[in-house]
C-alpha cells in the first residue's frame, strides 16, 4: 500500500530590532531570532487520525524528529504551497538538527495544481476548499490575525489550542481538497507504478477501469482509460496489440 502523507507546518516570525515599520532593511545584527518551526499536523491517507506536534507539547527536537520520521515512511507528501513553503522550512530544520535527507518521495502542491490548472479568483486554500465545498475550513470561524502568533511566542495556552485547532483543519481540508482535484492533477505518481500491479488507475489504485477509445502519441496508439471511481483519465503503457495494459497517468 502505498503511503501518503499529507502535512502542514507552521512557523513562528522573525524577531528583530528596527527603527521604522515600513520598508526596512533587517541587518543581521539587528535579529533576535530567526524563523522557525513551532508545530504541524499530518495525516495518512485514508485514515482517521490527525497527528499533531509541537514545541510546547514535544519539545523542539522531538518536533522536528516527529517529521523527518513521517516524511521518511512517505511515499507520497501532499501538500499546499508545500514546495516554496512547508518543505524549504521543514529541510531547514533536518540539516540544523544534523539530520540525513529522508527517503525520497513524491510531492504533490495542490496550490501548484490551482494555478496551473484552473483560474480561481484567488489560489489560497480558504478560496479554493470553499468553491469546492470543502466545508472543513469553514468550521474555523475566521482567519487568525496576528494575536494568535504572539500567542505562541508567549507561550500562551489557549493560544496553543487554537493553533492546534487551525493547524489540524488546515491538513484535513488539504486531504480532502486532493481527493476533489485527484482527477485533475498533472504528473501524479502512478499508484500502479509503485504497487507494481497492472490495470489499476494510476491516480487512486482503483480496479474499475472504462476502456474509452485511443491515445495517440508521435510513436503508436494505445488503449484510453477513464476511472469510474475518481475519474482519471489514463492511457496503457503498451501500443495497441501488446499484451500489458498498464495504465499511466496522462
Amino acid at each position: 500500500m502505498i503511503r501518503r502523507l499529507t502535512i502542514d507546518i507552521e512557523t513562528r516570525p522573525n524577531l528583530a530590532y528596527t527603527w521604522g515599520l515600513f520598508d526596512q532593511t533587517i541587518g543581521l545584527a539587528q535579529l533576535v531570532e530567526p524563523v522557525r518551526m513551532c508545530c504541524f499536523a499530518a495525516k495518512w491517507h485514508d485514515e482517521k487520525k490527525v497527528l499533531f506536534f509541537s514545541e510546547w507539547a514535544d519539545g523542539h527536537e522531538g518536533m522536528v524528529q516527529a517529521a523527518w520520521d513521517l516524511l521518511n515512511e512517505a511515499a507520497v507528501v501532499i501538500h499546499y504551497n508545500g514546495r516554496r513553503f512547508d518543505v524549504p522550512h521543514l529541510n531547514r530544520e533536518f540539516v540544523l538538527l544534523g539530520l540525513l535527507p529522508p527517503a525520497p518521495y513524491k510531492q504533490v502542491d495542490l496550490c501548484s495544481v490551482a494555478k496551473r490548472v484552473f483560474a480561481f479568483t484567488s489560489n489560497k486554500l480558504e478560496f479554493v476548499s470553499k468553491a469546492l465545498g470543502v466545508k472543513s475550513k469553514d468550521k474555523h470561524k475566521r482567519f487568525p490575525g496576528f494575536d494568535l502568533w504572539l500567542g505562541i511566542i508567549r507561550e500562551d495556552p489557549k493560544a496553543q489550542v487554537e493553533m492546534a485547532k487551525y493547524n489540524k483543519i488546515d491538513v484535513i481540508a488539504t486531504e480532502q481538497l486532493y481527493d476533489k482535484l485527484l482527477p485533475w492533477v498533472p504528473n501524479l505518481p502512478s499508484v500502479g507504478a509503485m504497487e507494481d500491479e497492472d490495470d489499476i488507475c494510476p491516480a487512486c489504485g482503483s480496479g474499475d477501469l472504462i476502456k474509452e477509445g485511443f491515445a495517440y502519441t508521435a510513436v503508436g496508439k494505445f488503449a484510453r482509460f477513464h476511472c469510474a471511481d475518481c475519474g482519471k483519465w489514463s492511457r496503457s503503457s503498451k501500443r495497441v496489440g501488446g499484451t500489458n495494459i498498464t495504465a499511466v497517468v496522462q
